[in-house]
């Protein structure tokens, strides 16, 4: 005979409810280091002060599980931004030769990726293209579906970044127009 029926029946609930939140409470954004995840950044990066990187075949996994792509860490750096004005990956004869895009900034304007890839690619009838130089960092997103967030870029004329809230990464991108 069951002496107490409650603690029979509280410990298997109990266990049960860990099991069913911890891949939950292992996602969250900003818990344990890891990027991506839906997490987004309150603000684009700095503008960048020292010496630029030049390194050729950079390495950007910074933290064992981090990708090898510029991306932004849960503390709000931007790995990878460190190149500098000069970088001639991101020069542009004609900046913003398209308008500049207007249609919002930041983690409070969430954009969902309607189709296309990194020549081209829109949402919301804004439309992008990736600087050439960053086509191997978003070799992983999906074109179809991802969400991203647009950043202005304070070190590249004409460029803007735009974050993949999934993957934690960003790419540099150039407004085509809407």
């Amino acid at each position: 005979m069951i002496k107490n029926p409650i603690q029979f029946f509280a410990a298997p609930l109990v266990a049960g409810l860990l099991l069913v939140t911890m891949p939950a409470l292992a996602q969250h954004p900003g818990g344990g280091g890891h990027v991506g995840g839906g997490f987004a950044p309150q603000h684009g990066p700095a503008p960048f002060r020292g010496t630029p990187n030049t390194q050729p075949n950079r390495n950007f996994a910074d933290h064992p599980g981090h990708p090898n792509a510029p991306h932004v860490e849960p503390n709000g750096h931007w790995v990878g931004h460190d190149t500098g004005r000069n970088d001639q990956n991101y020069h542009l004869d004609h900046p913003w030769q398209h308008g500049h895009f207007t249609g919002g900034f930041g983690p409070s304007h969430v954009w969902h990726l309607g189709g296309g890839g990194p020549a081209r690619f829109g949402f919301g009838g804004f439309f992008f293209d990736v600087a050439p130089y960053d086509y191997g960092y978003c070799d992983g997103w999906n074109w179809d579906g991802d969400d991203i967030v647009i950043y202005d870029d304070p070190d590249h004329p004409g460029w803007y970044l735009a974050y993949n809230q999934r993957l934690g990464t960003y790419v540099h991108v150039e407004y085509l127009g809407g």
